[in-house]
């Protein structure tokens, strides 16, 4: 099944394009419909003196029927669209999975497999790195 990939970015509520590790992930989330009057999509609300968005609002709103629902439960429902080149195998693929961030490695992420080797692909929110596992290091030479 394909993807279908937004015409511009009014129509997200997430996009992000990035590497990961020798891979490449893009990933969005399209704007669902208002669950009360179906005739708008969801967004966040606009400050009444600029009428810019406003970035960290608790809330998401109709702005047809002014319904509001929280932050959280709003996302939680959206679906993640995501096309890919594994880290690990470098296969190229396409899937969707529900966009629900969860512990990875000590950061919250969206985590989906890879069709083909099946290994773990995580997308960290911006600037978040991954928890490695320390090797033991090495004993220097200069101590025997």
């Amino acid at each position: 099944m394909a993807v279908r990939y937004p015409e511009s970015m009014d129509e997200c509520v997430y996009f992000t394009s990035r590497a990961v590790d020798k891979g490449y992930v893009k990933c969005w989330a399209f704007r669902e419909d208002c669950p009360k009057c179906k005739k708008s999509k969801m967004g966040k609300p606009k400050d009444e003196k600029t009428g810019s968005v406003k970035i960290r609002a608790k809330e998401y709103l109709c702005p047809s029927c002014k319904y509001t629902v929280e932050k959280v439960a709003y996302e939680d429902s959206l679906t993640a669209n995501i096309a890919y080149t594994c880290p690990h195998c470098q296969h190229k693929g396409e899937t969707t999975i529900p966009f629900k961030r969860k512990s990875f490695e000590g950061v919250k992420a969206l985590i989906f497999l890879c069709d083909k080797c099946k290994g773990k692909i995580p997308i960290t929110k911006k600037m978040k790195a991954v928890n490695k596992k320390d090797e033991p290091e090495a004993a220097d030479d200069d101590d025997i």
